[in-house]
């Protein structure tokens, strides 16, 4: 089990729900919180960098890291895998900085086993309507593969139990506030600030 100064945040959300836009704001507005960087054996797209968006790396070197336990957790998903690496995790961690995981569901359950105070958040569409209006307005995908994001998608909803928190992004800003509320609400817990609040007991 990984010992963390650093906070542990784990966002899911079907896609088309709006959280890449909400964790790019996030990360760029709030001080010391890291995006997660995974590593995956798919190939890099069009603009993406190595060590900035993922670790790209092959197959024989994801099968040494599993073999290795150097993942925390590890998916595979549309024929690729992605996981996030232990020591990566651990050394931002280890800085005292929080880290925010953008991972789907089934990994999103792995990384509460192994960091059981990671606190998971998940995006709610307004309606199974709407994410599918969101989904056939990006011009993307065919009949046919909004059709399996749907089925995907109703699947993930499945298991919103498993989250802490369940931000509704139906209003940008709103869900903007709620989202950024947990980080702060988190760093204020009894728990995180118990050794603060003995440092201050003790100049009494």
């Amino acid at each position: 089990m990984i010992q963390h100064p650093g906070n542990v945040f784990v966002v899911s959300a079907p896609s088309g729900a709006g959280k890449s836009t909400l964790t790019q704001r996030l990360v760029r507005t709030v001080p010391d919180l890291i995006f997660s960087i995974s590593f995956t054996t798919r190939s890099p797209r069009p603009g993406e960098v190595d060590g900035r968006d993922y670790f790209f790396i092959d197959d024989a070197r994801f099968d040494a890291m599993v073999r290795g336990g150097g993942f925390v957790e590890w998916v595979q998903i549309y024929g690729h895998r992605y996981g996030t690496g232990r020591d990566w995790l651990s050394g931002v961690l280890a800085t005292g900085q929080d880290v925010l995981l953008d991972i789907e569901t089934t990994g999103a359950l792995n990384m509460r086993r192994a960091i059981p105070d990671a606190r998971m958040i998940f995006i709610l569409p307004p309606s199974a309507a709407s994410l599918e209006q969101r989904l056939r307005s990006r011009g993307k995908d065919s009949d046919e593969q909004i059709r399996i994001r749907m089925q995907h998608a109703r699947h993930e909803m499945e298991l919103y139990h498993a989250y802490d928190y369940l931000v509704l992004n139906d209003d940008l800003e709103l869900a903007y506030r709620q989202f950024e509320s947990v980080i702060y609400a988190t760093r204020a817990s009894r728990e995180r600030m118990a050794p603060e609040a003995r440092r201050i007991l003790e100049g009494f």
